[in-house]
């Protein structure tokens, strides 16, 4: 595979989501599969949905690392390695392919955080660093500095301008486990995936992966061209202005936007995925695809964390409700640290 080297990179757009913060629908909106100088994948980027999703089915992230078999860390390690190469070799075809200048992926924040920082934190120890991408022009001298809890180098993050989304955790957290829950139900998922998928999510419940990869860039990389957003589903759902003034700072076309649609409530968001994979996939965009535009009903103008705990008491009983309730207030801080940064038409 030939690699860019860091200095003939063609603009390089990385959004970091979270399961559940609508970030199918921004892609949707920007109409990423049509915008005409990017290079992207079917699934608008998700290079490292495969990794996360094996490591996942077969329990791996609800453990340590250090308990992880040589053949587990092995696979890992491969499906990371093939992602990653994956994803540069569209970066190759975005410098190269006429009339292309940009590279396009979104990536959940835990897919390509260092698992091992899940349990233990992280150091520049080769224990704390058991995943070791190669990465041609950025493996020499690598270092991974504080707030830098991913797989990448700093060198190699610096190649990229990062924004990042976000939505309240009342109503992103409760919509991952109304999904997952439902994959459960009706039998696309035996009792042992299950079982997985539900330790795996809690390592998505959070933001403290999104947080330390902002402030990560807010430290190294510089003012302008590369500064990081943040965008919040409810501003995209209520203000397409948002939306608008986020092409501005990527460089994004504006005049592909739509934010209307026909619905297509029936087929599949990535074809070439099966079984439950597929499954989770169509599952967790079936609201999207059943619409026919931006919903604003899904960003409400106001939100009681303990009226909601009610409601999903009721749902899903009130020891899941519990629960959820425990895992939203924790998050509170870190999303409103994001919120106060978050691009505003007012900036």
């Amino acid at each position: 595979m030939a690699t860019s080297s860091p200095d003939q990179l063609p603009r390089r757009l990385f959004l970091v989501s979270t399961p559940r913060t609508a970030s199918n629908l921004l892609v949707r909106v920007l109409n990423i599969q049509n915008q005409p100088e990017v290079v992207t994948n079917e699934k608008s980027g998700y290079f490292f949905f495969e990794p996360y999703t094996v490591a996942t089915a077969k329990g791996y992230f609800s453990k340590p690392v250090s308990q992880w078999e040589p053949d587990q860390k092995a696979e890992y390690q491969t499906l990371l390695q093939q992602a990653f190469d994956n994803l540069e070799a569209h970066g190759d075809r975005a410098q190269n392919e006429q009339g292309k200048r940009i590279l396009w992926t979104k990536e959940h924040a835990f897919w390509f955080a260092n698992p091992a920082a899940e349990f233990d934190g992280t150091s520049d120890t080769a224990q704390d660093r058991p995943f070791s991408l190669t990465m041609p022009g950025y493996s020499a001298d690598a270092t991974f500095s504080k707030h830098n809890n991913t797989l990448f180098s700093d060198k190699y993050l610096s190649t990229w301008k990062f924004s990042f989304l976000i939505r309240h955790p009342a109503l992103a957290w409760p919509s991952m486990y109304r999904a997952l829950q439902g994959l459960s139900e009706i039998g696309m998922m035996g009792e042992q995936q299950a079982g997985a998928m539900k330790a795996a999510q809690l390592a998505n419940m959070t933001y403290k992966w999104t947080r330390s990869l902002y402030e990560w860039c807010s430290e190294h990389q510089a003012p302008g061209a590369n500064k990081p957003l943040i965008l919040d589903a409810h501003d995209i759902i209520l203000d397409p202005g948002v939306v608008l003034k986020f092409c501005e700072e990527t460089g994004l076309d504006k005049s592909v936007l739509q934010f209307e649609w026909e619905s297509q409530p029936t087929g599949e968001f990535w074809h070439e995925n099966r079984g439950y994979v597929k499954d989770a996939a169509n599952l967790m965009t079936a609201t999207l695809r059943g619409s026919k535009g931006v919903m604003k009903d899904k960003a409400p103008l106001e939100i009681d964390i303990a009226k909601e705990a009610e409601k999903w008491k009721a749902e899903f009983g009130r020891e899941t409700g519990e629960k959820l309730e425990v895992v939203v207030r924790k998050t509170m801080d870190d999303y409103e640290f994001l919120r106060e940064r978050r691009m505003k038409m007012t900036d």
